[in-house]
């Protein structure tokens, strides 16, 4: 049976510009960096979570054919590759002006919801990335009419 999520990936048109900013801005670390010949298979972790890993993938072979992997890029490139990441943070707001004066632009400033404290920003590729500080009580989920009456 399965035990536990070892990788996960997003699609990056360009892998040093991808380890510029995850490595280089949000603090991750390289796990990986290997030239396979016909690909590269680059992992970044963060530090503090050794044992999950985000894997850089640019679109082409041997995962895609040509015509597929030019299909992807173009999704990537509008934003719409389907991928995203959410981060925990303990202190939103400060990770925000953190990351901001390391000259990260953010679409949404630190914003107070029923899960916590968050706010987004995109990668240079178009990957939605959000930032979260969890409250310091229980969850509680709105109904769905609460939840339209708050937007």
């Amino acid at each position: 049976m399965l035990n536990r999520i070892t990788h996960t990936f997003i699609h990056v048109l360009d892998q040093d510009e991808a380890l510029d900013f995850y490595v280089g801005k949000l603090g991750m670390v390289v796990d990986t960096d290997a030239d396979l010949g016909t690909m590269r298979w680059l992992t970044v972790k963060l530090p503090e979570q050794p044992d999950v890993r985000l894997a850089l993938m640019r679109p082409g072979p041997p995962v895609y054919d040509d015509s597929t992997a030019e299909q992807i890029r173009e999704l990537v490139a509008k934003g719409a590759a389907g991928g995203g990441l959410i981060f925990e943070t303990d202190d939103c707001r400060a990770t925000y002006e953190a990351l901001r004066a390391a000259g990260v632009e953010f679409t949404q400033e630190p914003t107070e919801r029923f899960y916590g404290t968050d706010c987004a920003l995109r990668d240079p590729f178009g990957n939605p990335i959000r930032f979260t500080q969890p409250p310091d009580g229980p969850i509680v989920v709105p109904s769905a009419e609460a939840f339209e009456a708050q937007r």
